[in-house]
């Protein structure tokens, strides 16, 4: 696997470098500002970007705003929002097109190697995984309230990009009942019946969006 890494902080970025060479993953290029990781993506053509949201001149938006210009440019390219903050706004834009391959990490939450190993290859391999945070913070003041409160669980612990059985076990139920719980989540949703990876795509999208 190849990724660019758009990231201003010397630091956190050498040490992902290493990190990431250590599990046999290369870092083809690292950036710093919006202009540099549009370039860097044409050029390189990475199978997938880590990318902060924050980054110069104004360390406001500029990141997740290339990550958005480079989805466009490049359908469907994995983008993995590594971040101490959350973006709404940007957020939900970036996974409204459903095409799946998206992760929103905060910094300061990752606490395991192996787990953000896990994560940037999940979302390479088309996934979607989101931190609990985000997704709380997402998920406040959403207009769809049909939904149960452990429908709600499920329903998070799929944007995470868990499978039924590992659903199962952080809340203590039988996979058949996560599957029962998913299968009310996109009849409510009023979602369409489709792949199954597809659909856990499409039913955290219809949640998330529709604040």
């Amino acid at each position: 696997m190849r990724v660019v890494i758009a990231e201003d902080n010397v630091l956190l970025s050498a040490g992902l470098e290493l990190l990431l060479g250590s599990k046999g993953i290369e870092v083809a290029a690292i950036v710093t500002d919006e202009p540099g990781l549009v370039a860097a993506v044409d050029e390189h053509r990475p199978d997938a970007v880590i990318a902060d949201v924050r980054l110069p001149p104004s360390f406001r938006d500029e990141g997740i705003r290339a990550a958005l210009e480079i989805r466009r440019a490049h359908p469907g390219l994995p983008v993995l929002v590594l971040s101490q903050y959350v973006e709404k706004v940007y957020a939900r834009e970036l996974l409204s097109d459903g095409r799946g391959g998206l992760g929103y990490l905060l910094k300061d939450r990752v606490s395991r190697v192996s787990e953000f190993v896990g994560d940037l290859r999940r979302v390479a391999d088309g996934g979607t995984v989101m931190d609990p945070e985000v997704i709380a913070q997402l998920m406040a003041g959403s207009t769809i309230d049909a939904l149960t409160n452990r429908e709600r669980e499920v329903l998070t612990l799929m944007a995470q990009g868990l499978g039924n059985t590992e659903i199962g076990k952080r809340l203590f139920v039988t996979d058949n009942a996560v599957h029962k719980h998913i299968g009310n989540i996109f009849a409510k949703l009023g979602l369409p019946p489709a792949d199954g990876g597809h659909r856990r795509v499409l039913a955290v999208l219809a949640y998330l969006n529709s604040s």
